[in-house]
């Protein structure tokens, strides 16, 4: 699942085999999104070249956010022309994972948990479909159902104290 952090939207889906890393879906999900990225983030499994590269090939100007392993080494251009992956690892170690993760927009995934906690508390987290096919659809529907609930109408919240 894909989601917009901004609107809390999902814009793109895809049902995989239990097999099936979510890192080598990402070129796939993307392809699905019709609006500008901004940034794509996700979990330390997602810290590999391929992932990287798939972003930069579909969104160009797109940042991706993805926390680099703790044994993770700039790549051999690092001095001359750093990567993305490569600023993350010099932020790391100048400011700590904590600081990196307030600098690079990192902590804004906790609004993308928030959608797939919604997720779980409105749908359930399992299937109750049989077929490949009708499960697909089963998930299509589902996303397209939690997103007209937020066109619907999202709480506002306050802080009084």
């Amino acid at each position: 699942i894909a989601t917009s952090v901004d609107t809390g939207r999902i814009v793109a889906v895809l049902l995989t085999d239990k097999d099936v890393d979510d890192g080598g879906q990402v070129g796939a999900l993307l392809e699905q999104v019709e609006e500008p990225v901004a940034s794509f983030s996700g979990d330390g499994s997602y810290d590999r070249d391929d992932v990287y590269a798939e972003v930069t090939t579909q969104r160009p100007d797109a940042a991706v956010i993805v926390p680099p392993r703790a044994n993770a080494v700039p790549s051999e251009a690092a001095e001359t022309a750093p990567t993305q992956r490569d600023r993350h690892l010099q932020c790391i170690a100048e400011r700590g994972r904590m600081g990196w993760q307030k600098a690079s927009g990192y902590n804004d995934r906790a609004l993308i948990e928030a959608d797939i906690s919604r997720w779980k508390r409105v749908i359930g987290d399992g299937l109750r479909s049989q077929t490949d096919e009708r499960q697909a659809t089963e998930v299509a529907i589902a996303a397209n159902m939690l997103s007209r609930m937020l066109e619907l109408g999202c709480p506002k919240y306050v802080r009084v104290a």
